[in-house]
């Protein structure tokens, strides 16, 4: 399944949430059509509370053998995974006048690709099938691991994996489907942004599985950019964002690659370039860290009453790319797909026409 994002800094007080919820799409096929090792398109989908003291030495990844592959600049071509709800949409509805804009604006841009359920038995070859297809046109795709334990705060997204152990061996097989080529990998959405609703004892816990997934991510192909969940500008002040991204390893070569901003939320590009690069100069860090912000909705910006649920009047915002000309910023992507509800236009996560064409036109 496919998705897109945006959202927008203040003192070292949390702001009201306008809380950045993610609903999914359905699944990539949970069983592979056969049990032949090279992958096909595919298409993916979306947690209970966490155990109290998280073991402190990660499990031992597997190593990988062999001459590892020259890490080398993002390219500025991002990989439209040629399965999602909105391509099921203009396939089946070539005769609907909405069809040529939701197509023209929205569907033929790159998207990112959720892993929202949890399936251990299937995920390795659900990534491989988004990766080796980006890595066959040579452009990047863009992959949202989406199955932390206490997701959403039980809110609209919950669901994942049952336990922090569970996640960390989904989390191993899901890097075991990274490839070897250009991937970004947008880790969580909200994992970090949202742990106030966990005891200090589920915060560290989770905070040292997110550090120990960027590690294993990273490990299992170098060339895999990994980003951390910075909430939006209109949430957490940035030394506060930073503090717990820091905790969750985003600060660290090993892991991080930076931080990301806004996904399914409406800040402007603008506010949100500003706020990630305050919470990148409060995280400290390498100064190789970047952000990149979901740029899928805020064309008009945040709604002026802090609504986040399939807001009015909003609009499709910058167009994905790996090339933003700006220092830090390293891309503007498309991490919720326009048009997919938030659940009050349309079920959760579900590709909603009305609502893209009004967002696309």
């Amino acid at each position: 399944m496919l998705s897109a994002l945006d959202e927008g800094g203040g003192t070292d007080q949390a702001r009201p949430p306008e809380v950045t919820r993610s609903p999914r799409l359905q699944s990539l096929p949970v069983v592979p059509p056969s049990p032949s090792p090279s992958p096909s398109a595919t298409r993916s989908a979306s947690p209970s509370p966490t155990p109290a003291e998280k073991k402190t030495s990660p499990r031992p990844t597997p190593k990988k053998t062999g001459k590892q592959p020259r890490t080398v600049a993002a390219s500025t071509r991002l990989y439209r995974h040629p399965e999602s709800q909105i391509l099921d949409w203009v396939r089946a509805h070539r005769d609907d006048p909405r069809r040529p804009v939701i197509e023209s604006r929205i569907a033929d841009h790159p998207a990112a690709v959720w892993f929202a359920d949890f399936t251990p038995g299937t995920i390795t070859y659900r990534v491989r099938a988004v990766t080796s297809g980006g890595a066959r046109q040579g452009r990047v795709p863009v992959v949202v691991p989406y199955a932390i334990p206490g997701r959403d705060c039980g809110g609209h997204s919950e669901g994942g994996a049952p336990d922090l152990d569970a996640y960390d061996d989904w989390v191993d097989r899901f890097a075991a489907g990274l490839g070897s080529g250009e991937v970004v990998v947008v880790l969580e959405p909200d994992s970090v942004a949202q742990a106030e609703c966990l005891s200090a004892g589920e915060r560290a816990d989770r905070f040292a599985s997110l550090a120990r997934a960027g590690r294993v991510m990273k490990d299992a192909n170098p060339r895999a950019r990994v980003y951390f969940d910075a909430g939006h500008s209109g949430w957490h002040a940035p030394a506060k964002q930073a503090g717990w991204l820091k905790r969750a390893g985003a600060a660290s070569a090993d892991s991080s690659d930076g931080i990301f901003s806004n996904v399914s939320n409406f800040h402007t590009t603008a506010d949100e370039v500003a706020y990630d690069r305050a919470v990148l100069d409060a995280l400290g860090g390498p100064a190789s860290l970047g952000a990149v912000i979901d740029t899928s909705r805020n064309g008009n910006g945040a709604p002026p009453d802090g609504e986040w649920c399939d807001p009015a009047g909003r609009k499709v915002g910058r167009t994905p790319t790996l090339s933003t000309g700006l220092g830090r910023i390293d891309a503007y992507l498309w991490v919720k797909l326009p048009g997919e509800s938030d659940g009050c236009k349309g079920s959760p996560g579900t590709f909603t026409p009305s609502y893209a064409y009004d967002l696309a036109r």
